[in-house]
């Protein structure tokens, strides 16, 4: 007997189209806005000054990322950001799935009092100054450990991996004990294999913080060869709009100097954005597909 196909009624239909319509709609205001800053980034910058670059550079040319690297201390600031980033992040989801382990254990003596002090520090914050002092007293201050050290724990992401372990049947832990593991050999040979999509999604959100994290390198760190990409790259953007500000106030004589800055000026924005954005969109496709995978996938049925 022959299944007959499914016919959808009018209405559905309907629903259905508005649907795609937004979703697309949802796209473009995501892919036109990058197409734009991207034709932009790659234009001449006298050309884009006259406008009507949409989506394509008009002018092709790559002074825009020669200027970017042709500043001091652009090189050491890549070494410094990727160092931060992949340091940090590794550091900081290992640890933090310590803590989340522990912290769903049922059997950790005072683990409600511990739970409350791990997540009241969610809700007050001591403030920049005091924070500044207690780096400053620790010896973190113009290091590049101030990067690091500070943000290895974060009590949002120890709920998140806390939420997800505790979905992990406690059998599999139990049959682990039976055999003789120990509680790390369980963590670091169970329930971490098990737990990739929410170290995959940990893992980014760390890594995209500290990549585009500026505000530490610019308040905590005074030497500039131990400043991040980031940090250099708002600190060259704020000394154009600077110089720029300054020769539109100068004499006609000075004027122009101005075109001289104008050939790298809001193209050279972009092509910074182009720059720091790069990285995390070439390694976000590589975590993705953990992201809905399954967590008792192998695992015992209950």
């Amino acid at each position: 007997m022959k299944n007959k196909s499914f016919k959808k009624t009018p209405g559905e239909r309907i629903f259905t189209g508005l649907n795609y319509f937004f979703v697309i709609l949802l796209c473009l205001t995501i892919i036109l806005p990058f197409l734009n800053i991207f034709s932009l980034a790659f234009n001449n910058g006298v050309d884009a000054q006259r406008g009507g670059i949409y989506f394509w550079p008009r002018d092709f040319s790559l002074e825009n990322f020669k200027e970017v690297f042709a500043q001091s201390h652009i090189v050491s600031g890549f070494y410094i950001s990727i160092f931060r980033t992949v340091v940090g992040t590794v550091l900081s989801v290992f640890l933090t799935a310590m803590a989340a382990f522990v912290l769903k254990s049922k059997t950790l003596p005072g683990r409600k009092v511990i739970t409350f002090f791990v997540f009241f520090t969610m809700l007050f914050s001591g403030g920049i100054i005091p924070y500044y002092m207690v780096l400053k007293e620790l010896a973190l201050t113009n290091t590049i450990w101030v990067y690091i050290l500070p943000s290895l724990y974060s009590v949002w992401n120890i709920i998140i991996m806390r939420t997800f372990f505790q979905a992990i049947p406690d059998s599999i832990e139990d049959a682990a004990r039976i055999d003789g593991c120990g509680e790390f050999n369980i963590f670091l040979k169970i329930v971490l294999p098990m737990s990739t999509p929410v170290i995959a999604a940990v893992g980014l959100f760390n890594a995209v913080a500290h990549w585009n994290d500026w505000f530490s390198g610019v308040f905590y760190v005074r030497d500039k060869a131990l400043k991040p990409l980031s940090t250099l790259l708002q600190e060259m953007l704020t000394q154009q709009d600077s110089l720029k500000e300054l020769l539109l106030q100068s004499s006609s004589a000075q004027y122009e100097l101005l075109n001289q800055i104008q050939v790298t000026g809001d193209s050279m924005k972009m092509a910074t954005i182009i720059i720091v954005v790069t990285p995390i969109i070439v390694i976000y496709p590589f975590l993705q597909k953990h992201f809905a995978k399954g967590v008792n996938i192998g695992a015992v049925k209950e």
